[in-house]
């Protein structure tokens, strides 16, 4: 037998070895089930052993561990379950067989923060996992969406739900709305200087018209917000000097409070209420504002800002 021959038959041989031993593997972590559901066993519990007793084979074992994750919320579930102590473990192994399975993150953001009986009720452990997917995939901008997300819908944590969305705007080839998601959640937060830098880079970036209409809707919104608090502000100090609200704005002119009648983003003047409420006075052409709306104003259904109107 020449040289090559020997080298090639200790190759298959080695080869038959660890996939004997790999269905050795499987057979003995589908076996543990005889003795225990999984919802009582995490298999073996240790990354880095599973690593080694896998000779190679992360990736298909990562697609076990994700199969059971699935299988195991949704088994639990479908039983009315409250409680998922599993799938944090499950998901973690996961994801560190395979760090690069992104739809695993996206699970866990989604079934693994939101409280009982729709998610594990573990939001914190979410944002860890999702961490772990961003340091492994950076260029990954759907990551950065899902750690957002969580602090979002299930924390309420607005500026770090910014910061994450702004963190992911900035990987290549982000889809543009992280810049419009970053923005609301800023002013969710009252960081309303952040919230006017995002939407005045999303108009400038944008290239689909709906996003850079809605951005100057949410610039106005913004605008009125900080107009009516400005406004207000100035009503009550005449009340301080003159004891008395005033009758309109062109009373607070006469009396050196304002220099010129305030006009909206639309060059439209304020009104003053008899109560000392300022607002607008075609609400509905100012979208998203959240102060200067009349008392009993509904809005409408489907906002004036859409390009198609």
């Amino acid at each position: 037998m020449s040289a090559s021959q020997r080298v090639a038959a200790v190759a298959g041989s080695t080869l038959i070895a660890c996939l004997l031993a790999s269905i050795i593997l499987l057979r003995q972590i589908d076996g543990m089930r005889s003795a225990a559901t999984i919802q009582e066993v995490l298999y073996i519990s240790s990354p880095k052993l599973l690593k080694r007793l896998s000779l190679g084979y992360n990736g298909l074992l990562a697609d076990i561990y994700w199969t059971r994750a699935v299988q195991y919320f949704g088994g639990k579930h479908h039983e009315g379950a409250r409680h998922y102590e599993l799938l944090a473990p499950l998901l973690d192994i996961t994801t560190q067989l395979d760090p690069h399975l992104s739809v695993a993150y996206e699970f866990g953001s989604n079934f693994l923060a939101p409280p009982p009986p729709n998610g594990a009720g573990q939001p914190e452990r979410a944002i860890q996992l999702v961490e772990f997917g961003i340091r492994n995939n950076p260029n990954d901008w759907r990551l950065y969406y899902d750690l957002g997300f969580i602090y979002y819908m299930n924390l309420q944590e607005y500026s770090k739900a910014a910061a994450a969305f702004l963190q992911g705007s900035r990987v290549p080839n982000a889809h543009p709305f992280l810049k419009v998601l970053a923005a609301q959640m800023a002013e969710h937060a009252g960081e309303i200087q952040t919230a006017r830098l995002m939407w005045l880079t999303t108009y400038q970036t944008a290239r689909d018209p709906s996003i850079r209409a809605n951005a100057v809707a949410h610039l106005r919104a913004l605008q009125v917000d900080q107009d009516v608090t400005a406004l207000e502000a100035l009503v009550n100090l005449y009340r301080e000097k003159s004891g008395r609200l005033p009758a309109s704005f062109q009373a607070m002119e006469q009396a050196g409070f304002l220099r010129s009648l305030p006009v909206d983003p639309l060059g439209q003047t304020y009104a003053l209420e008899a109560n000392g409420q300022v607002v607008v006075r075609d609400p509905d052409d100012l979208p998203f504002i959240r102060k200067g709306v009349p008392q009993g104003y509904v809005p409408p259904a489907r906002p004036k800002f859409l390009p198609n109107d």
